[in-house]
């Protein structure tokens, strides 16, 4: 006799029930969504929840249950909470997802490093973002760098912002980066087109933002990027970011918290083109890299080479946390691309000898 078909509800019971509520409710404190709710069975494609019991969701407390449960148990549990919607309605056959989940990578986090990964927001889900970059020590070169930490013991250029989702695709942020790089807030708006979790072929965010630097008092710049990314299976993924910025400045460190401190400087239109890729190791753990060239009015920006990262990322309960080496001192979209060395007025400065520390922290708030 063939084996009984595997019971979604027993199991939901047995190994879900603690984070998501014994009636599948969610538990607010948890912050688990309710599969009773119609919005929530709206929103989530089969493939979704597949994918999502499967690899765990990284920044949240959903483990992987690949090697834990079988394909079978774990379809039978897609298939039980599809059975929770107002009036029984499924929609497709969870069994049966329109884009294999195995084939889809989940970012941790809104950055590579310095570059976006466009990922689609918590609709009314609030993030806030920490950029560190300790541009003025390189970790490497210099005397008794183990002493100063590989720089850590220097001083840190720390910016601050906050992303909400008005939608599963829209969302705005609004980001702060610190006096001794001119002091720059930035406001964006950001549309994801495609997403391989809906079944598309790639994903496809565009963001369009807007700069000013002495607290948004001089020096503004406008841009304009494209994200698109694609899985490599759902342990990697590719991402290119063309960029057009209108009024990009020269990076320039003033020497004082006053207003004056910070010159009206001439602005550029630029074109800068990203590439990046992420790579799991661990079912939390990745290893990213990016490099950002220049294309259009690099030198009269001081940007002799292309700014560039690597790093490792651990992703775990709404929290992403990045750490690793860059030459790009600046996180706003129109100064990322340019290096230490525009900052320093050293040519020298964003040579491999020339590397500093940064790092990202990226939390969920609800």
């Amino acid at each position: 006799m063939p084996d009984p078909a595997p019971d979604g509800a027993t199991i939901f019971a047995k190994n879900c029930a603690t984070c998501h509520g014994a009636d599948a409710k969610g538990i607010a404190g948890v912050g688990t969504p309710d599969f009773t709710n119609a919005t929530t069975q709206t929103r989530l494609k089969n493939e979704q929840i597949v994918s999502t019991i499967e690899n765990g969701k990284p920044g949240t407390m959903m483990p992987a249950w690949t090697g834990k449960l079988s394909q079978a148990e774990i379809l039978s549990v897609a298939t039980y909470l599809r059975s929770l919607a107002p009036g029984g309605s499924q929609g497709q056959t969870a069994g049966q997802p329109s884009t294999p989940a195995s084939r889809i990578y989940q970012p941790g986090d809104d950055y590579l490093f310095s570059l976006p990964t466009g990922r689609r927001l918590e609709a009314r889900g609030l993030y806030v973002n920490f950029a560190h970059r300790f541009a003025f020590d390189p970790a490497f070169s210099g005397v008794a760098r183990g002493y100063a930490l590989l720089g850590l013991d220097g001083f840190s250029l720390s910016s601050f912002g906050l992303r909400y989702g008005v939608t599963k695709n829209f969302s705005v942020s609004l980001y702060r980066s610190p006096t001794f790089i001119s002091r720059p807030i930035q406001m964006m708006g950001a549309y994801n087109f495609l997403c391989e979790s809906d079944g598309a072929p790639l994903n496809v965010t565009g963001r369009l933002s807007i700069e000013g630097q002495n607290d948004f008092s001089r020096n503004f710049a406008g841009s304009f990027e494209m994200i698109l990314s694609r899985s490599l299976g759902r342990r990697a993924q590719l991402y290119f970011v063309p960029t057009v910025s209108l009024g990009a400045r020269h990076l320039f460190s003033p020497n004082s918290y006053v207003s004056s401190a910070i010159p009206n400087l001439p602005g550029y239109t630029t074109v800068s083109t990203g590439i990046g890729g992420a790579l799991d190791i661990r079912p939390t753990v990745a290893l990213v890299a990016e490099v950002i060239p220049t294309l259009l009015n690099g030198a009269p920006l001081g940007i002799h080479r292309a700014a560039y990262a690597f790093g490792i990322q651990k992703k775990i309960w709404r929290h992403a946390f990045t750490f690793g080496f860059t030459t790009a001192p600046a996180t706003t979209v129109s100064q990322r691309a340019a290096t230490a060395a525009a900052l320093l007025n050293n040519s020298e400065a964003d040579e491999p000898r020339g590397l500093f520390i940064g790092f990202n922290l990226t939390r969920e708030l609800f």
